[in-house]
């Protein structure tokens, strides 16, 4: 792990894979860590160069005062770059992380060689959702995450998986816990107030949109509506929930691997 010392914090990141090779960023969703990639670490380092980082607020990232937005998680993206020396990449995020994908893709594409929007939408859930989370977490502190990590299990697997998986389901949820009740406020506003749904035409790079056919949280529809307002993208779904990288594992790494390689 490494550290990147922005103007007002610094940012956690990580480096796998072979040095010449095409960098991939990996953008993690709404408390979690760079830990929620693991799954996918081995099959896309023998190929890219992949760079995983902790959005501010999260794991070993500052957490700096909040509210923050997705323009200022997107340009924190484009920090690393520039700091590392990275003119284009792919990009692959998962819902945050998603929205801040559909954020560069509509204001920095000609750094992207491709986006990939995973479990994500250009309005994810509505204010009074957000606005009560975000009350919640500022006056419980760390034990209203901790509560918060027990609810997401439903929310981020289907009960198949969280049953036959339980601790793989206990492990990525555990991140939640352990997020700064802070950062995580501050990166609800974040996601509350983005809404890229008129501004999706302007992405222009290769985009791929994979949905979980049982996200309650970001659906297939709101994947498919994506779809239908970014030109010539492409659709995959998969038997999942939320996070779905790691409820599938293989299969959803191999179809974005594939994707990524033939751009």
């Amino acid at each position: 792990m490494a550290t990147l010392q922005l103007a007002d914090g610094a940012l956690n990141y990580r480096l796998d894979g072979p040095a010449d090779a095409p960098v991939l960023v990996l953008s993690n969703s709404l408390g979690t860590d760079v830990g929620m990639w693991d799954s996918q670490i081995a099959l896309w380092s023998e190929h890219l160069r992949v760079l995983r980082y902790d959005t501010r607020g999260h794991g070993a990232s500052q957490v700096t005062p909040g509210p923050y937005s997705i323009e200022q998680l997107g340009q924190d993206v484009l920090a690393l770059l520039d700091a590392l020396d990275i003119h284009h990449a792919h990009f692959v995020g998962l819902s945050m992380g998603g929205l801040i994908g559909q954020w560069l893709g509509i204001h920095a594409g000609e750094r992207l060689h491709s986006l990939t929007l995973c479990n994500t939408a250009g309005k994810i859930a509505n204010d009074e959702v957000w606005n009560s989370r975000i009350d919640t977490v500022l006056k419980g502190g760390q034990q209203a995450m901790a509560d918060l990590r027990d609810a997401s299990i439903a929310r981020w697997f289907t009960p198949a998986f969280a049953t036959a998986q339980p601790q793989q389901a206990q492990r990525i949820c555990q991140m939640l816990a352990h997020t700064s009740a802070q950062g995580y406020a501050a990166n609800c506003a974040a996601v509350r107030d983005a809404d890229f749904r008129e501004q999706l035409g302007l992405i222009k790079v290769p985009t791929l949109i994979v949905a979980g056919s049982a996200d309650a949280v970001t659906t297939p529809e709101h994947g498919r509506f994506l779809q239908r307002h970014i030109v010539g993208a492409t659709y995959a779904e998969f038997p999942a929930a939320h996070l779905s990288n790691v409820e599938v594992g293989e299969p959803f790494s191999r179809r974005v691997l594939d994707f990524l390689l033939a751009r």
